[in-house]
C-alpha cells in the first residue's frame, strides 16, 4: 500500500501531496478539477504508464519540462521510497535509489488495480485487454513469468522480422523451436494463474451479478494441434502476411454466464460490473500470492451503474481488504466508511478534508 505521494507538474497538478489511510480514501470535486489525474497519478507510480493511455507529452503540466512521482510505499514491516521522472527523454524510475527495474520495478513495488469507466473493455474489447489481465496476475502470482514473457516477445519479434523481410522457409523454421519453447512457457503459465483466478472469478460474478460465469483460456492456435504443426500449416499464410498468425499472442480469455442474463449483460452497466469482478478476482488472487494488501484505485465507480449495482461493488470491494483510492463528484455519492481519507479538489488544488488515522489499533 502507497502512505504518502507527491505529484509535481502532472497534467493540471503543479504540486498536490497526500498522507493516505491504509483502507479508504476518497477524493470528490467537480468534472475536470483534477480528481482523476490525481487518480492517474498514482496508478502512474505503480505502472510506469497512463491506464488513460495518455502519452507524456499529455502528461506534463503545460509549460514545464517533466513531471515528478514520487510515493512511500509500504510492504510487510518495510517501506520504500518509489519514484518516477518522466520527460521527453524518457522514463526514469528508482525504488530505494535503485534505477534498473525500469517499469516491472514500480510494478513489483506498488501493485494496484484500476476500475475506470472505461473497464467495460475488458469485456466488450480486443482480446489484447484479456491478455494483459492474465498477464497481470501472472506477473504477480508466478517468479518467472515476467522473464518467459519478455523472451517469447523477442522470439515472436525475430520470426516477425525474418516473415517481413521474405526469409526462406528453411531460415524462418530455424526460429520455430525456440519460439514453440517459450510460447509454451509463456501459455503454461497462464493457463495455471485462470486455474489459481478461478473460485475468485466465479465467486465475485456471483456477487456482482448474480450468475454464474464461465471462463476459457483460448490459447491461440488450433486445440487439437500442436504449435509446431500450426507453425508449418500457417507459414505460407505468415508468409503472405509477413506476421505470426499462431501462439500465446493471438491468446483470449473467453468468458460466458447464464444464457436467461445474456440480454442484462449486454448493457455498459452491466459489462463494467462484470468487468469489475475479474478485476477484484485478480487483485484478490495477487493479495493472497503476496500475502500484503494491494492498491485499488476506483475513478468515479457509480458511473452507469444504478444505486444497487454500486452498492454491490462497494461492498465487495470493502470485503476484499485492500486499500482503496476512489473519486466522485460527492462525498455522498458512495458513502465513504468511518474513517476514510477525505480530500477534495478543486481546479488541481487539493485540500485535506479529514486525514487519515493510521494509528494501529
Amino acid at each position: 500500500m502507497i502512505r504518502f505521494f507527491r505529484a509535481t507538474n502532472f497534467r493540471c497538478l503543479e504540486s498536490a501531496e497526500l498522507t493516505l489511510s491504509a483502507d479508504f480514501n476518497l477524493i470528490y470535486g467537480a468534472n475536470a478539477s483534477g480528481k482523476t489525474s490525481l487518480l492517474e497519478a498514482i496508478a502512474y507510480l505503480g505502472r510506469g504508464k497512463s491506464f488513460r493511455g495518455a502519452s507524456t507529452a499529455d502528461l506534463i503540466n503545460h509549460g514545464k519540462d517533466e513531471f515528478l512521482l514520487f510515493g512511500e510505499v509500504q510492504s510487510h514491516a518495510r517501506v520504500c521510497n518509489v519514484g518516477a521522472r518522466n520527460s521527453r527523454n524518457g522514463l526514469e524510475v528508482r525504488v530505494d535509489g535503485d534505477s534498473e527495474g525500469g517499469a516491472a520495478a514500480l510494478a513489483d513495488a506498488l501493485p494496484l488495480q484500476v476500475i475506470d469507466p472505461d473497464v467495460h473493455n475488458l469485456v466488450s474489447g480486443g482480446p489484447e485487454l484479456r491478455r494483459r489481465f492474465l498477464d497481470w496476475v501472472a506477473f504477480h502470482v508466478e517468479h518467472e513469468h515476467l522473464l518467459a514473457w519478455r523472451k517469447f516477445r523477442r522470439a515472436l519479434k525475430q520470426r516477425n522480422a525474418a516473415l517481413k523481410a521474405r526469409a526462406t522457409p528453411a531460415t524462418i523454421r530455424s526460429w520455430n523451436v525456440e519460439f514453440e519453447v517459450l510460447a509454451e512457457a509463456l501459455d503454461g503459465s497462464r493457463r495455471r494463474v485462470l486455474e489459481v483466478t478461478r473460485e475468485s472469478l466465479t465467486r465475485f460474478g456471483q456477487k456482482l451479478l448474480g450468475t454464474e460465469l464461465r471462463f476459457e483460456y483460448q490459447r491461440g492456435w488450433n486445440k487439437e494441434k500442436s504449435l509446431g504443426e500450426a507453425l508449418e500449416e500457417g507459414l505460407p499464410r505468415d508468409q503472405q502476411l509477413g506476421a505470426t498468425q499462431h501462439g500465446p499472442h493471438r491468446a483470449d480469455l473467453k468468458i460466458s454466464y447464464d444464457e436467461r442474463q445474456a440480454r442484462k449483460l449486454v448493457s455498459r452497466g452491466q459489462q463494467k460490473l462484470l468487468a469489475s469482478a475479474m478485476v477484484l478476482a485478480a487483485t484478490e488472487t495477487a493479495q493472497t500470492a503476496l500475502e500484503r494488501p494491494l492498491l485499488l484505485l476506483l475513478d468515479d465507480p457509480a458511473a452507469e451503474l444504478d444505486a444497487g449495482s454500486l452498492a454491490r461493488l462497494m461492498t465487495a470491494v470493502s470485503e476484499l481488504g485492500c486499500q482503496v483510492v476512489a473519486t466522485s463528484l460527492e462525498p455522498s455519492a458512495l458513502t465513504p466508511p468511518p474513517g476514510a481519507a477525505l480530500f477534495h479538489v478543486e481546479q488541481g488544488k487539493l485540500t485535506v478534508i479529514e486525514a487519515p488515522d493510521n494509528t494501529p489499533a
